[in-house]
C-alpha cells in the first residue's frame, strides 16, 4: 500500500469511528438523564407529601384518643410510602441499567483507544521509514512540473496535520474514558446510598403498618360510637345535598326569569340553567380545565375519596361520599378553584359554614369552614381564599369537604383537580 492509499483509508475511518462513538454516547446519556430526572422529580414530590402527612400525624398524636381521622391519615401515609419505595425500585433498576451501559461503553472506548494507538504507532513507524527529509526532497524534486511539486508539498503538510489530529483524537478519547470511569464510580456510590435509604423507608413502612393494625383493632372495639358518628355524618351529607339541589333549582328559576325579562339569548331548557353567552363561555373554560384545576387548599392529603367504598374499620359497612375530604393543617385557607360568583353562603350543624360558587353551569362546594370572607353574589377569582377551615378540638382534625356539580350531576373532584387524574 502506498502512503497516499494508507492516508486516504485511515484518515476518514478513524475520524468517523470516534465521532460515531461520541454521538451514540451523547444520545444514550441524554435519554437516561431525562428518565432519571423524571423519577427524581416524582420521588421529591412524594417525599414532600410524606413530610406533610407526618406533620399531620404528629398533631393528631397529641390527641388523647386514637381517632378515625388519624387512621385515615396513616392509611394515606402508608400509600405514599409504598409509592416512594416503588419509585426508588425503578430508580435503582435504572441505575443498574446505566451502570451496565457505562461498563459496555468503557470497554468499547478502551478497545477503540487501543486501535487508535496501534494505528498511530504504525503511522509514526511508516513516517520514520519513508518520510525523512532526504526522501521528501527527492519526492518533491522528482515532480514532472511545478503543479505536481505543489501538490506533493501540500500532501506532506496534510499528512503532518493528520498526525496532529490523530494525537488529538487519542487525547480526547483518553479524557472521555477517564470521565466515564469517574461517572461510573459516582453512580455506584449514588446507588449504594439509594439502596440504604430504600431500606430505611421499608423499615418505616413496616412500623406504620403495625401502627395501622393496632389502630384498627382499638377502633373496632368502639363499633357503636363509630356507627353513631357515621350515621350523623351521613345525615349531614344528605342535608347538604338537599341544600345544594335547592340552590341549583333556585339558580335555574332565576336564570329562566332573567332570560324572559332581559330577552338575552340563552341556552338551556326549563329544567336546566339558562346560560348567557358569558356564562356559557365560563362553563366551556371550566370544562377545558378538567384535570388542571388547582387544589381548594394550598396543602393537603385526600383522606376521604369520592363515591361508595368500604369503611376503614367497620366490616360490611359502606361509606358514601359526594365529594372528597382533604386533611390539612390548622389555620389553612380554603381557595376557590376557578373564577365564578358566590351563589350561597350557608351555615348548619356538623358542616359549620359552607360556600357554594357558581361557574356557569358548574357549582363547587366548600364545607366545614370556620369562617367565611366572601358573601352572596360576590365575584371570586381562581385561588382566592374564601374562608378558613374548621379544626376539631377533640381529635385536632382540620378537614375540608369539597364537591363539584355539573348541573344536577355530582362529579368526582379527583378527575378535575391537577395531579389527581
Amino acid at each position: 500500500m502506498t502512503v497516499t492509499e494508507w492516508f486516504r483509508n485511515n484518515k476518514v475511518l478513524s475520524f468517523l469511528l470516534f465521532s460515531g462513538l461520541l454521538i451514540l454516547l451523547f444520545q444514550s446519556v441524554t435519554i437516561a438523564q431525562t428518565s432519571k430526572d423524571k423519577l427524581q422529580k416524582t420521588k421529591k414530590q412524594l417525599e414532600e407529601e410524606i413530610r406533610f402527612t407526618n406533620s399531620l400525624l404528629d398533631k393528631t398524636q397529641k390527641s388523647k384518643q386514637n381517632s378515625l381521622n388519624r387512621l385515615l391519615i396513616l392509611n394515606k401515609q402508608i400509600e405514599k410510602r409504598e409509592s416512594l419505595i416503588e419509585t426508588m425500585n425503578r430508580e435503582v433498576g435504572q441505575m443498574d441499567t446505566e451502570i451496565d451501559g457505562q461498563n459496555r461503553q468503557i470497554q468499547k472506548l478502551t478497545t477503540e483507544l487501543s486501535k487508535l494507538k496501534e494505528e498511530y504507532a504504525r503511522m509514526i513507524y511508516f513516517a520514520y521509514k519513508n518520510m525523512n527529509a532526504y526522501n521528501r526532497l527527492m519526492f518533491i524534486f522528482s515532480s514532472r512540473d511545478f503543479n505536481q511539486a505543489f501538490h506533493r508539498l501540500k500532501y506532506y503538510q496534510q499528512y503532518s496535520a493528520y498526525r496532529r489530529k490523530q494525537a488529538e483524537l487519542i487525547q480526547a478519547m483518553q479524557a472521555e474514558l477517564s470521565r466515564q470511569k469517574k461517572s461510573l464510580e459516582l453512580n455506584k456510590g449514588d446507588k449504594l446510598l439509594l439502596v440504604t435509604r430504600q431500606g430505611d423507608e421499608k423499615n418505616r413502612l413496616t412500623k406504620e403498618k403495625v401502627e395501622k393494625d393496632r389502630s384498627v383493632k382499638e377502633l373496632s372495639q368502639k363499633e357503636k360510637n363509630l356507627l353513631a358518628t357515621l350515621k350523623e355524618k351521613q345525615q349531614t351529607a344528605d342535608k347538604l345535598q338537599r341544600e345544594i339541589e335547592k340552590v341549583i333549582a333556585d339558580e335555574i328559576k332565576t336564570s329562566v326569569a332573567k332570560a324572559k325579562t332581559t330577552g338575552i339569548s340563552t341556552t338551556g331548557t326549563k329544567n336546566e340553567m339558562m346560560l348567557t353567552p358569558m356564562e356559557k363561555e365560563l362553563s366551556s373554560s371550566f370544562t377545558a380545565n378538567k384535570g388542571k384545576l388547582p387544589w381548594p387548599l394550598e396543602k393537603g392529603v385526600i383522606t376521604g375519596v369520592f363515591g361508595e367504598h368500604p369503611h376503614p374499620v367497620l366490616k360490611y359497612v359502606k361509606v358514601k361520599n359526594n365529594g372528597i375530604d382533604i386533611s390539612t393543617e390548622k389555620g389553612a385557607g380554603a381557595r376557590c378553584v376557578f373564577k365564578g360568583k358566590v351563589s350561597r353562603v350557608i351555615s348548619f350543624p356538623n358542616m359549620n359554614k359552607v360556600v357554594i360558587i357558581r361557574h356557569g353551569e358548574f357549582l363547587t362546594v366548600y364545607s366545614n369552614l370556620e369562617s367565611v370572607i366572601v358573601k352572596d353574589g360576590q365575584d371570586v377569582s381562581t385561588k382566592q381564599v374564601i374562608g378558613l377551615v374548621h379544626t376539631n378540638g377533640e381529635d385536632s382534625r382540620t378537614e375540608l369537604h369539597f364537591e363539584i356539580w355539573l348541573g344536577k350531576n355530582i362529579q368526582n373532584p379527583q378527575d378535575w383537580l391537577v395531579g389527581n387524574n
